[in-house]
């Protein structure tokens, strides 16, 4: 008995530490889990229609991925779904398979995948990505929202996938959007989109924040509200003004139980010793979890409460989502930042906002999906753009700026490459320009030195950092070349705890040429007793044994 109260006092303990069902933010939790709601529904259909699959996997997916993911990840405010930095992946998985019920096979195994990567402790390589780049990935994402929007906001709405890409290889780039758009306003969707602005802005105003009563009251709900009635009164009035067709959310309609099996599609499980679906499933459950870990590591950073998520068990959530989505015809799910940072904005604390989302997305595509046809994308596209503008404020760059450029180039050089390639070429490359910073600070700190003038001569002194790697090998190779004739070189390895084998063959190599310059060359290194691990002894025989002779 003792033994299951401690169990349990254990498990409360936990719960109340993460703060992960934390009731006290419940209405922060249904602001955020209704307007990311909203917001899901047109971008399942439309990265559903990019990937060219049915458009009912793209909802399928929205609900899998926020409520079975939500419910076996440790993400307090991550919300998982299609994405579209997938729709590449699915597009050639399609086109490589022959079918669609092929690749939701290869979804399945694709999931299977990520559990063993998660069970593989795969998730550590999230601790590798700097944070300047993380702040890049999420600025170059908000830039692409903002940019993206306008269109929809002047009434052009063919876009609707919202790829996170503006010069893509195929089909309509940005440039392209911007003049078709304004070679066609609409009058309907530009009023709509000033009074969501408006509203949005209004909202951030301080004594909006602390009304008794709007304070409680999501503005993204009320530009919704307010979008779907302007546009009902111009049907009623001016019904040449109205918006309809792709001006509107089109979520397909099932008028029985039978019309919404036949949304469904199954997998085709006799395509299982196919090699390309094993090849397409790689592809996936790579793209996916890279994918999830960049996005969980980025909304982590925009958590309040600043929580960790443990990275390996969200690649087996991730897993599990993507089995069953691929099992009821869904589209491969990842983590989403846009989602999660617009239930962020709209104040959600806990992952009840990402069970919403999904619950909300399962009852209203079966209950009432007439009523969410209603919504105008002029609504939608001014909350993204809002939220665009928060994940790209101006005061990140200035902030990245004061830090200098170890910080700065690599945020910018993202961001950058994220608006002219794509989501993960601009990542690689933002981190090809960490990692030239982080390897120059590796090799100015390997050493330090010090020049004094003696009466006997110059002493040159070297003071080895704690690990001495073999890139560290050049500086110091540079610095025993250049030392004047007749001078003494005291190399200081006392608080090193490793020495790369390059650098000390370096030293070594440097007594034949010492004694032709008449230069004394000294090595100082650790004793045992100053050292605490059996390593680091064994490290400081092997100095002593292999210095000896210098």
């Amino acid at each position: 008995m003792f033994s299951h109260q401690r169990i349990n006092q254990q498990l409360m303990g936990n719960i109340q530490r993460s703060k992960v069902f934390d009731l006290s933010h419940l209405q922060g939790d249904i602001r955020g889990g209704v307007i990311s709601f909203l917001v899901a529904v047109p971008l399942c259909l439309g990265i559903a229609l990019a990937s060219g699959a049915p458009l009912f996997s793209g909802i399928i997916a929205g609900i899998v991925g926020a409520i079975v993911i939500g419910i076996f990840s440790r993400s307090a405010l991550s919300i998982s779904g299609p994405e579209a930095g997938l729709i590449v992946v699915v597009l050639g998985a399609i086109e490589s398979l022959g079918s669609f019920p092929a690749v939701l096979l290869a979804i399945c195994l694709a999931g299977v995948f990520q559990i063993g990567f998660g069970y593989a402790k795969a998730g550590i390589i999230s601790n590798f990505f700097p944070s300047s780049v993380i702040k890049g990935m999420l600025a170059g994402i908000g830039i692409i929202l903002i940019i993206k929007q306008i269109p929809h906001l002047v009434g052009y709405d063919a876009d609707a996938a919202e790829e996170i890409v503006l010069l893509p290889n195929k089909g309509i780039d940005i440039v392209d959007q911007f003049r078709l758009a304004f070679g066609q306003f609409n009058v309907a969707a530009i009023f709509i989109a000033i009074v969501s602005l408006s509203i949005l802005l209004l909202w951030e105003q301080s004594w909006v924040k602390t009304h008794r009563l709007l304070k409680n009251i999501p503005a993204a709900l009320v530009v919704v509200v307010l979008g779907v009635f302007i546009n009902e009164l111009l049907k009623t009035a001016y019904p040449q003004w109205a918006l309809g067709g792709n001006h509107l959310v089109q979520l397909p309609v099932a008028d029985s139980p039978a019309a919404f099996m036949q949304l469904l599609t199954m997998p085709d499980f006799s395509q299982i010793m196919n090699p390309k679906v094993y090849a397409a499933a790689l592809s996936i459950a790579l793209v996916a979890s890279l994918e999830a870990l960049l996005s969980i590591e980025a909304i982590d950073d925009l958590d309040p409460l600043k929580r960790r998520t443990p990275t390996n068990q969200e690649l087996k959530a991730q897993g599990i989502g993507n089995i069953l989505s691929g099992l009821l015809g869904g589209l491969p799910v990842t983590s989403i930042i846009v989602r999660s940072s617009v239930s962020i904005n709209a104040g959600a604390h806990t992952k009840l906002a990402a069970l919403l989302h999904g619950s909300l997305l399962l009852i209203c595509v079966v209950a009432i999906p007439g009523v969410l046809n209603m919504i105008p994308w002029a609504s939608l596209a001014s909350i993204l753009l809002i939220t665009g503008y928060k994940l790209a404020p101006i005061s990140t760059f200035r902030q990245l700026y004061r830090l200098g450029k170890v910080r700065f180039l690599p945020f910018v050089t993202t961001v950058a490459a994220i608006l002219l390639t794509d989501l993960l070429t601009g990542i690689a490359i933002g981190m090809a320009v960490g990692l030239f910073f982080i390897l120059r600070e590796n090799y100015r700190k390997g050493h330090q030195t010090d020049t004094i003038k003696t009466e006997s001569g110059q002493l040159i002194r070297i003071r080895l950092g704690e690990h001495v790697s073999f890139l560290n090998k050049a500086g110091i190779v540079s610095l025993l070349r250049d030392a004047p004739d007749n001078s003494t070189i005291e190399i200081d390895g006392t608080q090193s705890t490793y020495i790369d084998r390059d650098v000390l063959d370096a030293i070594r190599n440097f007594r034949s040429t010492a004694q032709s310059r008449n230069i004394r060359l000294i090595f100082r290194r650790p004793i045992a007793s100053e050292l605490v691990s059996p390593a680091q002894r064994m490290n400081s025989v092997r100095y002593r044994d292999q210095m000896q002779e210098v």
